[in-house]
């Protein structure tokens, strides 16, 4: 039993995994789903778990975590840092919900250009990974979405870059029309004009 539970007195008939992992339609990209245990008093979710995470060769190192509460419209992104400060996102919804968003800008990739994004809500306890070579963005669908995501380097400003959220080449299908933007996100340039070094390593 996890120690945690044994403490506060919870003793769950059956333990179930406290993360799934679920490479998604750019496998690179990763749903994790987290477990929930629930009694009389609420639930608990073990949310993250480097071990868990290293025994799926996911072991990344966070460095920073940060906090965003968007009003409903909000999109923020397409956001990523250049080499050698590229910036992979563990990304989760706390309230409200979210459609989240990663886009293949590693040059060489079988899979360039595409997205690939999930709607992630406190309800659904989804996390979507988001790994250095993928631009990142969402849309927020509820008034107060607020997310936590874990980052592995450190904010660097001079290696901020964005795309255009609406760059007819990538084709995202956000689930409502984005109403509320950042000025620099607003005049991103396309994919095809944007500065990004990010090279495709095939696995071995």
């Amino acid at each position: 039993m996890c120690p945690a539970l044994a403490r506060r007195g919870i003793t769950p008939a059956v333990m179930p995994m406290p993360l799934k992992i679920t490479p998604l339609e750019i496998p690179e990209v990763k749903l994790i789903e987290t477990g929930l245990i629930k009694d009389d008093r609420g639930w608990f979710a073990e949310t993250y778990s480097a071990k868990v995470l290293a025994s799926h060769d996911f072991d990344e190192g966070f460095q920073q975590d940060n906090l965003s509460l968007s009003r409903k419209g909000t999109l923020r992104g397409l956001h990523y840092q250049i080499e050698p400060h590229g910036m992979g996102k563990l990304v989760r919804v706390l309230s409200g919900s979210a459609f989240d968003v990663a886009v293949d800008i590693r040059r060489g990739s079988p899979t360039f250009g595409k997205w690939v994004g999930r709607v992630l809500t406190m309800e659904n306890r989804s996390a979507l990974w988001v790994p250095a070579g993928f631009a990142h963005g969402f849309l927020a669908l509820e008034d107060d979405t607020l997310l936590f995501y874990k980052c592995t380097t450190t904010h660097t400003p001079e290696s901020e870059r964005a795309i255009n959220y609406a760059d007819p080449a990538i084709g995202i299908e956000w689930p409502i029309a984005p109403s509320l933007f950042a000025p620099k996100d607003l005049a991103a340039p396309p994919l095809a004009t944007a500065d990004y070094n990010f090279q495709y390593v095939a696995p071995t």
